[in-house]
């Protein structure tokens, strides 16, 4: 006995039939899309290469699948891709692609990291959209992808006080357009022309935070210094020095028979010749600015450490830092520049370091320094990298990365750990005294054989195709230089009272530095940190290196083939610098 269908079932059927019927005649607005009530899915195989040069490419295979009928033309995406700056490209092969309801398709996603991609670990969202917008239903899919930098390791060689006007009276340079001065004004309003010198002379002159003043002259009216007091800055002779100070002492330039190294190095490969330091004063801060991009005595502080330590039962600049001796003291200076304001305190500070992001990123990096106590060695005067105040020695976990001479040798051992394969992700390298380029004394001359030493060692070594050496001088040292520096003294900003000071020289030598380029580019020593930072994908530190006009960008194309390396010759070779044994010169305590 067949069974009777109700009216009301009947019309809930009929209901039903009709709007099928309109959904397929009807579509899903402008696209002509069946809607149903399905969607599409969507996966992504595996980045293949996982792991990529910066300036190569690797791809996954997206596939796009039809759910209960489902059709319709979907539009892919990189929806968003997190990491290092800058970011990979990402572009599907074809953009878009059409499913039908038994059809499963697919696209291939090439993801290209740029020539200039740091060390970086990249996340990169995949999704799509059809003519409503509708993404797919198992969502974003997530991919990962490892850039390997052109630069793997970074060597900044740090030496002394010079500026560009004082070491680089070079016609090809100057011939090339670099801002190079023959001549300058004293505070008479006289035009002096500088005279050659040697890199080694029996006096020095004052860097401190009042020479720069001297030698700034300020205009207050257009906040730029006028360069015409460098004939006001105080000479100090060595002992047994003769026929000292020589006449317009401050106005000589490094005649070029003494330098010729760091010349042959600035006409191959990059010259900045508006590179700035970041402080107005000595080496001290100098040296801090370099390691951290401040000087400031605790984090948060708006004063900075302004002058070399001075005082105790020791010599400052071959016992300063945490390890010295009670009674020394290191000036600070004020937003206002000045110095009187606060107290003098004892040379160890606490704030963050550049190798505080290493260690928490696994970047491994060694300080090269001639000896532990000096001035010039940048980490002993950070006491969670040193010790707690007037302790005996360094002993903390960060000191085991400083590198200080063998027994007997004068020199700390970047040579040696070039030869055997051991040089770190990022080095700073600290000369002895008599290699520094420091004024003072005759014997000081070794400063562009041992420079050119280390950048052999480089160059013809597999470390050159993946290395950027950048060489640069701590600060001005007291010489005439033609070149204001920008002036930061509002009493409010970042800096303010105690930055710029004047120029120093760099020089920057890598596969991919720009050949034969001078950079007119300003940078300061925030612009190292920031190019040391941007290398590694690491977070600013928010000092020197987040207030920099520029980073180093500028000096670099790493898209050109990469530089052969041509031999920098030199009157001293490795051999000597290895099998030195003279007691390491310490630095002056100006």
């Amino acid at each position: 006995m067949r069974e009777e269908i109700s009216p009301f079932l009947c019309l809930q059927l009929s209901s039903a039939i009709v709007l099928a019927s309109l959904l397929t005649a009807c579509g899903s607005g402008n696209s002509g899309q069946i809607l149903r009530t399905a969607s599409y899915s969507l996966s992504a195989s595996t980045l293949t290469p996982a792991s990529i040069t910066a300036g190569n490419s690797s791809t996954s295979t997206i596939t796009v699948k039809p759910a209960n009928g489902y059709e319709g033309t979907i539009t892919l995406a990189c929806l968003e891709i997190s990491g290092g700056n800058p970011l990979p490209n990402c572009s599907f092969s074809p953009s878009s692609v059409s499913v039908t309801s038994t059809t499963t398709v697919s696209s291939t996603l090439t993801l290209t990291a740029s020539a200039s991609a740091p060390n970086s670990s990249y996340t990169i969202g995949v999704t799509g959209a059809d003519g409503n917008n509708q993404g797919p239903s198992d969502g974003t899919q997530n991919l990962s992808l490892i850039t390997i930098a052109r630069i793997q390791h970074i060597v900044l060689i740090v030496q002394e006080n010079r500026t560009p006007d004082n070491l680089f009276q070079d016609p090809v340079l100057i011939g090339e357009g670099a801002d190079i001065a023959s001549s300058g004004l004293n505070s008479q309003g006289q035009t002096i022309t500088l005279q050659p010198t040697s890199l080694g002379i029996d006096y020095d002159l004052s860097h401190k935070h009042d020479a720069f003043t001297e030698m700034c002259d300020l205009d207050s009216s257009t906040n730029t210094c006028k360069m015409d007091g460098a004939d006001l800055i105080t000479i100090t002779c060595s002992k047994d020095a003769t026929g000292c100070p020589p006449p317009n002492a401050q106005f000589l330039y490094v005649q070029q028979s003494d330098v010729q190294p760091y010349w042959d190095m600035a006409e191959q490969y990059t010259f900045a010749d508006h590179m700035f330091q970041t402080n107005e004063g000595p080496s001290f801060p100098a040296h801090q600015f370099l390691l951290s991009g401040t000087s400031e005595p605790s984090a948060g502080s708006n004063l900075f450490v302004a002058e070399n330590a001075t005082g105790g039962t020791k010599s400052p600049g071959t016992d300063t830092g945490c390890t010295a001796p009670a009674g020394q003291t290191v000036a600070l200076i004020d937003p206002t520049g000045n110095e009187a304001s606060n107290n003098p305190i004892f040379p160890c500070f606490e704030h963050a370091t550049l190798t505080d992001e290493f260690d928490t990123a696994g970047i491994t990096w060694r300080y090269y320094a001639a000896s532990a106590g000096s001035l010039w060695t940048a980490p002993n005067a950070i006491q969670h990298m040193c010790a707690p105040p007037e302790s005996a020695f360094c002993t903390a976990p960060d000191w085991a990365n400083v590198s200080l001479p063998p027994t007997g040798s004068t020199n700390p051992p970047i040579l040696t750990d070039i030869a055997t394969g051991q040089l770190e992700q990022v080095s700073w390298v600290i000369p002895a005294g008599q290699n520094s380029d420091h004024a003072g004394d005759t014997t000081t001359t070794g400063g562009p054989s041992w420079v050119a030493s280390i950048v052999n060692a480089i160059g013809n070594s597999s470390y050159w195709n993946n290395t950027a050496i950048i060489i640069v001088w701590d600060d001005w040292g007291g010489w005439y230089d033609h070149v204001s520096p920008t002036l930061v003294d509002d009493d409010q900003s970042w800096g303010s009272g105690y930055v710029y000071g004047f120029r120093v020289p760099m020089i920057i030598v890598s596969p991919y530095a720009l050949p034969t380029h001078i950079s007119s580019t300003p940078h300061d020593f925030g612009s190292i940190l920031s190019f040391i930072e941007a290398t590694f994908a690491l977070p600013s530190l928010g000092q020197a290196d987040a207030h920099a006009s520029h980073d180093l960008s500028d000096c670099f194309n790493f898209s050109q083939p990469p530089l052969v390396f041509q031999t920098i010759n030199a009157p001293l070779k490795a051999d000597f610098f290895l099998r030195d044994t003279r007691p390491p010169q310490p630095p002056d305590t100006d």
